[in-house]
């Protein structure tokens, strides 16, 4: 099969590139795939396909742009030049762009796909019915609200026409067929990335590290986190450093500096910017606790896999997508208040004060992360694809049959 995946990739920093890199490593070693055609965004940096193991031929082509309303022509072009057996997006509503227009746009081709006959599945990341647009910085205002629901209803309609809709969580199965009613959508699980060997649970010498990953500003805001561990040094004498990895939302630029700047006077909290890939095991594995400071989750999340993959227990609040994993998948971690400083203190402290509780959960979270590896993952979506381009051919079969019955 040669199978083209619409996608952001790194070095790109749009969101999902390191679902997309994943992904790509396993897709891959796969013996049922002959090439690869990576059809992404554009980046100054060259794309990241040098992996350690052998596996077929990757083609890639740097065919769209973040908030162009050129996309759908563009990787309309690319689709056609390159000629693939079948395409998989790798989406979310705000992928190709965070203008509404530009967005929308890219969202219409696994439209202009099943009118081109061409087999392909969509990966839908999250879905505007499970996602607050206020916390998650679309807009506050309750008129836009009613007009992004709308539109995102008419969006997701026109995803639906895909072949295949595979969904992270069981949840978005039951709202995309009780609302859409449609009859094409997959339960996928998201998948662990990396599977490392089991690891021993020993922390480094030195503070113990709270960690939290992501992308900031929105929804995700640190501030509270920072206010919490100051809390608990102060309640248990503990030598404790405060970790935010990643960077600002792309809707929030200067974020970070603005809290970095705002909390210089708090002893040991480290900004690290960027994280490589190769950089992302060591920041895992010295963390004690990784902590979602989240307000509103937007889809299933891809740090929770990561941290139960390199076995750390875990502090989250109790809402949305991070509740249903916990009942869907198996993870662990000690809730809180998503609106209380206090709460997400008493939560950090449990753990840190507690070295079997938070083994226990770190050894429930490396078992739940090792249930779903990104090879199972590849598998299921190339199953789908098979299914897909058989029932094409009975299809076209039925069709040829007919015709000649015509004729004759």
């Amino acid at each position: 099969m040669k199978l083209a995946i619409v996608t952001a990739y790194p070095p790109s920093k749009v969101t999902l590139n390191e679902y997309a890199y994943h992904l790509v490593k396993q897709f891959r070693k796969n013996q049922n795939i002959t090439e690869l055609i990576l059809l992404t965004d554009r980046t100054e940096g060259t794309k990241d396909i040098e992996f350690a193991e052998e596996g077929c031929r990757i083609t890639v082509k740097e065919c769209w742009s973040f908030n162009s309303y050129k996309n759908i022509f563009s990787v309309t072009k690319a689709i056609s030049q390159t000629q693939p057996d079948s395409v998989l997006f790798n989406l979310q509503f705000m992928k190709f762009g965070d203008k509404k227009i530009a967005a929308a746009l890219g969202l219409m081709l696994p439209l202009v796909c099943k009118l081109k006959k061409i087999p392909n599945i969509v990966l839908l990341h999250n879905i505007l019915e499970e996602v607050d647009l206020g916390s998650a910085g679309f807009t506050s205002n309750k008129l836009m609200q009613s007009i992004y629901g709308f539109i995102g209803t008419t969006l997701t309609r026109l995803i639906l026409q895909a072949d295949t809709v595979a969904v992270t969580m069981k949840k978005y199965v039951d709202i995309l067929e009780d609302k859409y009613g449609a009859t094409n959508v997959k339960l996928i699980p998201h998948g662990t990335f990396e599977i490392p060997e089991e690891p021993d649970y020993t922390l480094p010498e030195g503070p113990m590290q709270i960690m939290t990953f992501g992308k900031f500003g929105t929804y995700k805001k640190v501030e509270g986190m920072i206010e919490a561990v100051e809390m608990v040094r102060a309640s248990t004498g503990l030598d404790l450093e405060v970790v935010i990895a990643g960077t600002d939302n792309p809707n929030v630029p200067g974020y970070l500096a603005k809290v970095q700047e705002a909390y210089k006077h708090v002893p040991q909290v480290r900004f690290t910017g960027y994280v490589e890939e190769e950089e992302v095991p060591g920041l895992f594995n010295e963390s004690a606790v990784v902590v979602f400071p989240y307000t509103s989750t937007t889809g299933s999340s891809g740090v929770l896999h990561q941290a139960g993959s390199y076995g750390k227990a875990v502090v989250m609040p109790d809402l949305g997508d991070l509740s249903l994993l916990v009942k869907d998948e198996g993870y662990l971690g000690e809730f809180f208040d998503p609106n209380s400083v206090g709460s997400l203190a008493n939560a950090i402290e449990a753990l840190v004060v507690n070295e079997a509780y938070r083994l226990r959960l770190a050894k429930q979270n490396y078992k739940a992360a090792t249930a779903h590896p990104m090879s199972q993952i590849a598998e299921m979506y190339l199953e789908i694809f098979h299914r897909i381009i058989d029932s094409k051919s009975v299809n076209t079969s039925k069709q040829t049959e007919q015709a000649q019955e015509i004729i004759l």
